[in-house]
C-alpha cells in the first residue's frame, strides 16, 4: 500500500511549477498597473502548410512600468482580477 502512494500520479502536483510564459508586444498602458500586451503567434496551416499568423490581446499585471511599444516577458498566474490571469516579468526591450 504505501509502495503505491509514494508513486506520483497524474494530477499530483509535479507539474505544477510549470507555468506559461510568452513574449510580447504592450499596446496599451492606459490603466494603473495593468498593460495589454499583443500575443503573436505563427504556424504552419494544417492542409495547406502556409504560414498562418493569429493575434491574441491579453491583459497583464504590470509593477515595472512598461510603455506602450516594448517588448516584455509575461508569465502565468492565479486570477488577479476579471480579466488579469498574466503578470510581466521583465521588459526585454524598450520603444525607441
Amino acid at each position: 500500500m504505501t509502495e503505491q502512494a509514494a508513486i506520483p500520479g497524474p494530477g499530483t502536483g509535479a507539474e505544477r511549477g510549470r507555468r506559461k510564459v510568452r513574449t510580447g508586444v504592450v499596446v496599451s498602458d492606459k490603466m494603473q498597473k495593468t498593460v495589454v500586451v499583443l500575443l503573436t503567434r505563427r504556424f504552419a496551416h494544417g492542409f495547406y502548410g502556409k504560414q498562418v499568423t493569429r493575434s491574441k490581446r491579453v491583459a497583464a499585471h504590470d509593477e515595472q512600468g512598461a510603455r506602450t511599444g516594448d517588448k516584455v516577458r509575461i508569465v502565468e498566474t492565479r486570477p488577479l482580477s476579471s480579466t488579469k490571469r498574466w503578470r510581466v516579468v521583465e521588459i526585454l526591450e524598450r520603444a525607441k
